[in-house]
């Protein structure tokens, strides 16, 4: 017996590994499709339950396509709605496992099949091109799932008449609920309903356990998934939170309708109902009730949104709370993350500077969000470094790159921000302040318009003037008539205000530049070319 238990887990442990890289390799085919695909359809909840089905039940992986939604919903692709939609029809998609564990593992019994399929798997990925390399990872993957589950099957053949549904708790209320917890036990050891799902088939094939129990089980395993939900919003954004939270609540509620589903299911497909296979009454019970469950809630998607939200509020910084630990798992979530935040710190920036350059006082909130500046800047380059290496030809790197140039003129931006002394002594010349009017418009505009690119040439031209007129300038500070000729700490004051101005329009111009590459995905400059024209600033 305790052999046929080892070799049990070993099939459960085979199962995982399989999952694992089929999940790998569909999800490498996907390349961009599945953000396209989830970009394009999420446009209502209802369009995004169907294509958070569909997209999961492919790619097999319900945490690839929540992480995806999270990572749109922080770069202010999706609401939280739309979003939620994904979510919940992530929970419909990851049952096709079941599905198939049933029918291909169980029915037709593929076992013998499998150590051929991984020699083809493990061929193509040490042989093949990029493609093919995916491709066989993904079979390798396929394979290993019915490879356990054979092991499985022979493994708790074994234990046919020794375990017997008489040594599980019984078939009442109380023993429901322990079967419950088991499965919920179950799936937060395995990380993975799927795995769990198919050993209590396994089980239940073997008569181990009884239909009723096996979808108590189920039952528990639906609200285990939850588990991995909850630890991975630890230390989380914003968005992830929200979105563990919303699992956890919507999966507690649906194990509750699924738990008083029990009897009326089982008498459903029964002797004296429509008399299913009890393999595939356990899998049509785990897509019911997540398809029903999906079906009550969609109606309220946006009061449950606004409960979630209310729920879980911003803390923390906002500039950078679509930063999350959970990104880092996909370069494409996180660079998304990256750039919202981005965007967020360049337009505080921006507002701070066009309200100081229009001499208004700054008040104390406003103080308090160029400190909140500082700090997120190093916020953003710590989660910038702590992502995976990108390979150079992937489009993630070369937006990275230009949010690294934007990040650098953003500090020496903030650090000029914080030149109390230059920006009021911008106010005792008539040429200085006729000169900070218009920097201050171009920022506004920066801020406003919809034509980067005619700003971004405007503001260029406009450094390119504070640039010829600063020679004039000094020579007609420092040669003034003799009568209103200036102390030699005004005329310091003033030529640093000018150069002030100078490098604050230079900052504003290179960020704007590197914003366009950044916003539109295009070629980043290089590094080189950036010092070049930080030499001819000068």
């Amino acid at each position: 017996m305790i052999w046929n238990v080892i070799n049990a887990l070993g099939g459960v442990g085979l199962f995982l590994f399989g999952m694992i890289w089929l999940t790998e390799g569909l999800q490498g085919l996907a390349g961009h499709s599945l953000r396209r695909v989830l970009a394009r359809f999420a446009n209502t909840p209802v369009s995004g339950a169907a294509t958070g089905a569909v997209t999961t039940a492919i790619i097999q992986s319900s945490s690839a396509t929540t992480v995806t939604a999270v990572g749109f919903v922080s770069a202010g692709l999706l609401t939280f709605p739309q979003a939620l939609g994904i979510i919940l029809g992530a929970n419909v998609g990851t049952t096709m496992t079941g599905w198939l564990a049933a029918i291909l593992g169980f029915k037709l019994d593929l076992g013998q099949l499998t150590l051929p399929l991984i020699f083809v798997g493990a061929a193509l990925r040490l042989f093949g091109g990029t493609r093919l390399k995916l491709l066989g990872t993904a079979l390798a993957g396929f394979s290993l799932i019915f490879l356990g589950i054979d092991v499985l099957k022979s493994s708790l053949s074994g234990l046919e008449g020794t375990l017997t549904p008489a040594s599980f708790p019984a078939d009442d209320l109380l023993g429901r609920l322990e079967l419950i917890a088991f499965g919920i036990v179950i799936t937060l050891i395995t990380q993975s309903s799927s795995a769990g799902v198919a050993t209590a088939l396994a089980l239940l094939g073997a008569s181990v356990i009884s239909l009723p129990q096996a979808m108590a089980l189920v039952i528990g395993m639906n609200v285990g998934t939850t588990g991995t939900a909850a630890l991975a919003t630890i230390g989380g954004s914003t968005a992830a939170r929200r979105t563990g939270l919303s699992h956890v609540i919507y999966n507690v509620l649906v194990g509750v309708m699924a738990f008083w589903m029990l009897d009326p299911f089982e008498a459903l497909v029964g002797p004296d109902g429509l008399q299913f296979d009890n393999l595939i009454a356990l899998v049509a019970f785990h897509t019911a009730f997540n398809v029903i469950g999906v079906l009550v809630i969609l109606p309220f998607a946006g009061p449950f949104a606004k409960l979630v939200t209310w729920l879980v509020r911003e803390r923390g910084l906002v500039l950078t709370g679509s930063l999350g630990k959970e990104m880092l798992r996909d370069p494409r979530a996180a660079t998304d993350a990256a750039v919202s935040t981005l965007e967020a710190i360049v337009e505080a920036q921006f507002k701070f500077l066009v309200r100081r350059l229009r001499h208004r006082e700054v008040t104390r909130e406003e103080q308090k969000h160029l400190r909140a500046i500082g700090t997120a800047l190093p916020e953003l380059r710590d989660f910038i470094d702590a992502m995976p290496p990108l390979a150079p030809e992937d489009p993630c790197a070369g937006r990275l790159t230009s949010i690294l140039h934007v990040m650098d003129h953003m500090g020496r931006l903030y650090f000029r921000a914080t030149q109390e002394a230059r920006m009021v002594s911008l106010r005792e010349d008539h040429r200085l302040r006729r000169l900070e009017g218009v920097l201050a418009a171009l920022a506004h505009e920066a801020l406003e318009a919809d034509d980067a690119v005619a700003t971004e040439r405007r503001l260029n031209r406009f450094r390119r003037i504070l640039r010829d007129q600063q020679e004039s300038y000094r020579a007609r500070i420092v040669s003034g008539s003799p009568g209103k000729r200036l102390s030699a700490e005004d005329r310091q004051r003033r030529l640093d205000a000018m150069r002030w101005l100078h490098r604050v329009a230079y900052h504003l111009w290179r960020i704007e530049r590197h914003m366009i590459k950044v916003r539109e995905g295009l070629p980043p400059i290089s590094h080189a070319r950036e010092a070049a024209v930080e030499v001819l600033a000068d």
